[in-house]
């Protein structure tokens, strides 16, 4: 489909058969200051390539690697979103560039030259200019050819100048130049300066006087891939600070935005909850808990967000818990990949079948209601399945990618990778570590051995349940407390409902409230 109808263009239109260069037009809801002239930057294609060589079609990927080393340029006038075009563009150039430099002879010999890296360096150095900023935080918009504009919006959000690290390390892991990784790690060290003392961050924020805008947060939009990029970057790089901020804004997540299976927003100054609502863009957050270890609370939320898809025919953008009902306006669906993803890893996990018949349950859909004959439309409105002419580049990135991989994981056997929040795979390379994490192994799993008693574990760097004493070799004989812990909400343990009561240090399990008034395990007793 990319071949023939928008093989230069950004994205497709299906039902017109037709294209639409909509690459300044990601995250610009007002749809202000587009370019002119225009012709796009190939943006589908380039979400595509790590798609093409999961699935084995090296031909096309081939195809696809010489057009762009041919056509690609990134010297345009055209002002675009930093965020959308990292994790899109940067980050597919990049995994693309991995995928056809390893050790499997991908492409003909001779092809390759390092095109790839050559156009993710160059796009690298046109990101820079909105790093320069009084806090180091970067503008939410650059442009290409220009840099920032003037009066360019100061207003960004956490996720916006918290997402950067894993590309923009990447990138300067490959060539070698620290400038990319050094932006992208300042701003996220000064994003997180900034979290209240319940170790929780806002949504939205303004660069030049590092001050918050939007106090209520949660784990959607504007700070979800905030989140998913610690941990990541953990793995990705090995650095226990990525560690340590992960571990903390991890425990506060379960802390103040938890409510049984689902997850509320809530204002980061207090904790209280402000907004009860379930949107798409949450159902990443399983899968996130599966590479944590957090199985069971995955599980739970996994099952509501499959609760809402069969209960509509998909998932619709946002969805009222309070009320149980959909968003009067955001009804819509884009093709999007998150509860594939957090199905895949939770197969992965468990190798429950149930997963699999949701992933069919999920491809039966999007066959039934968004297949058309110029692609997959989007539906604009889920109470009448209307179609909007529009396939998002992420939809060949990851929606597709996850539900094959959830079918057909030959891909990653005996291989060790973490796939980007736009879902291209990165490889765990010990060569990119400071310290690799000594539990990390491509299962998500390993052996941690205590004397003679082995144990298996989360991938968290020495996070293990039940808690132990550690050898001095390891912790200095500290007590490692379990990543799922969640304390009581009063240290006496007191409680009126079973809110109240956290998770278990001991063995993860939920603690509910006595009769007497009482943490505990009581339902295990």
């Amino acid at each position: 489909m990319v071949t023939i109808y928008s093989l230069q263009h950004d994205e497709l239109k299906p039902l017109s058969k037709s294209f639409t260069d909509s690459l300044s037009e990601l995250g610009n809801l007002k749809l202000e200051r587009l370019p002119q002239d225009y012709s796009g930057s190939a943006l589908t294609l380039i979400e595509s390539l790590s798609s093409l060589v999961i699935m084995g079609n090296n031909t096309e990927f081939q195809s696809a690697v010489v057009w762009l080393s041919e056509n690609l340029t990134f010297n345009v006038d055209a002002r675009v979103n930093l965020f959308e075009c990292n994790i899109r563009v940067l980050g597919g150039l990049v995994s693309a560039h991995l995928l056809a430099t390893d050790s499997t002879d991908r492409l003909g010999k001779g092809v390759y030259k390092n095109q790839l890296l050559t156009l993710a360096e160059d796009l690298g150095k046109r990101f820079l200019p909105a790093f320069n900023t009084p806090t180091g935080l970067p503008y939410a918009w650059v442009n290409l050819k220009y840099g920032v504009m003037e009066n360019e919006t100061t207003e960004t959000s956490t996720s916006g100048c918290g997402s950067l690290i894993l590309e923009m390390g990447a990138l300067s892991r490959l060539t070698g130049d620290p400038k990319y990784e050094s932006a992208a790690l300042r701003a996220l060290r000064k994003l997180w300066s900034m979290r209240s003392s319940l170790n929780l961050l806002g949504t939205t924020l303004d660069v030049s006087t590092g001050e918050w805008i939007e106090y209520s947060t949660g784990i959607g939009a504007g700070v979800d891939s905030f989140y998913e990029y610690l941990f990541k970057a953990h793995i990705l790089f090995g650095k226990e600070e990525f560690w340590r901020m992960f571990h903390s804004a991890y425990i506060a997540v379960q802390k103040y935005f938890r409510h049984g299976p689902w997850y509320h927003e809530a204002d980061m100054r207090t904790g209280k909850a402000t907004y009860w609502q379930l949107t798409s863009l949450q159902a990443f957050w399983p899968g996130l808990q599966v590479l944590v270890g957090d199985i069971a609370a995955a599980n739970s939320s996994h099952r509501e967000f499959v609760y809402v898809w069969k209960k509509y025919g998909v998932l619709p953008e946002r969805y009222l818990l309070d009320h149980q009902m959909l968003h009067p306006t955001e009804k819509y669906y884009p093709l999007r990949p998150e509860l594939a993803e957090s199905t895949f890893y939770l197969y992965q996990a468990t190798k429950d079948p149930w997963y699999i018949e949701v992933g069919e349950s999920i491809v039966n859909s999007l066959n039934l209601y968004t297949k058309v004959d110029g692609g997959f439309a989007s539906i604009r409105d889920v109470t009448t399945m209307q179609l909007e002419d529009h396939q998002h580049s992420f939809f060949l990135a990851e929606t597709c990618k996850y539900l094959f991989l959830l079918f057909d994981d030959s891909f990653l056997v005996e291989k060790n990778y973490i796939f980007t929040t736009e879902g291209h795979p990165l490889p765990v390379l010990s060569s990119w570590h400071d310290r690799l994490p000594e539990t990390y192994i491509q299962t998500n799993r390993t052996l941690l051995k205590t004397g003679n008693q082995a144990r298996q574990t989360s991938s968290m760097s020495k996070q293990v349940c039940p808690p132990t004493t550690l050898n001095s070799w390891e912790c200095s004989g500290q007590q490692v407390e379990s990543a799922c812990h969640v304390h009581d909400a009063r240290s006496d343990h007191r409680c009126l409902t079973d809110d109240e009561c956290g998770v278990d240090s001991s063995n993860c399990r939920r603690r509910s409230c006595s009769m007497a008034g009482y943490c505990g395990l009581w339902l295990f007793i």
